[in-house]
């Protein structure tokens, strides 16, 4: 890389870096390449990315940010998981460390808070955002359709109770 390569490299780790919500900071020494091509498959489904990246760029582009506290976690060959859903790469980072025993979670931030391997995994037990928007929207369908069942009720009573006059008449 040529300075204006590291340049750019390091401007878009740093947006990166200010961007996103959480950081998966991880080790990978020894995953071949297929097992990487899983793990990138696995965080575009999601809607998280991973980078590789040098990490004295990375250092470079944590100065100035809310998560510097990762730093000493970039020792030796790491990648970066990222997402703007606080839950999506810890949950499949922590799923893929389960998996493969050459995929170590190092460690994180979310928001100005340091995160060790252990808060990753918690993170990675949370609903994710479209499933607590799936529960909250059947929270708030289920007033309604009780509001409906008990509005037609007593005129389906009514129609079961004329219903058997009607049957007793005719018999």
């Amino acid at each position: 890389m040529d300075r204006a390569e590291k340049k750019q490299a390091v401007a878009e780790l740093h947006g990166v870096f200010t961007k996103t919500s959480v950081i998966v900071v991880a080790g990978y020494s020894g995953l071949t390449v297929a097992n990487m091509q899983a793990l990138r498959k696995n965080m575009r489904a999601a809607g998280a990315t991973v980078q590789v990246a040098k990490n004295r760029l990375a250092k470079i582009a944590l100065d100035g940010t809310d998560i510097a506290s990762i730093g000493p976690l970039l020792k030796g060959p790491t990648l970066i998981a990222f997402s703007n859903d606080p839950v999506a790469a810890p949950k499949v980072a922590a799923a893929y460390a389960k998996e493969n025993d050459k995929f170590v979670i190092l460690g994180g931030a979310m928001g100005k808070t340091a995160l060790n391997p252990d808060g990753v995994k918690a993170l990675a037990t949370l609903p994710s955002l479209d499933e607590l928007r799936a529960k909250i929207v059947g929270l708030l369908q289920a007033p309604a359709t009780k509001i409906a069942q008990l509005s037609t009720a007593p005129a389906a009573k009514l129609a079961r109770v004329f219903g058997a006059y009607a049957n007793r008449d005719a018999a």
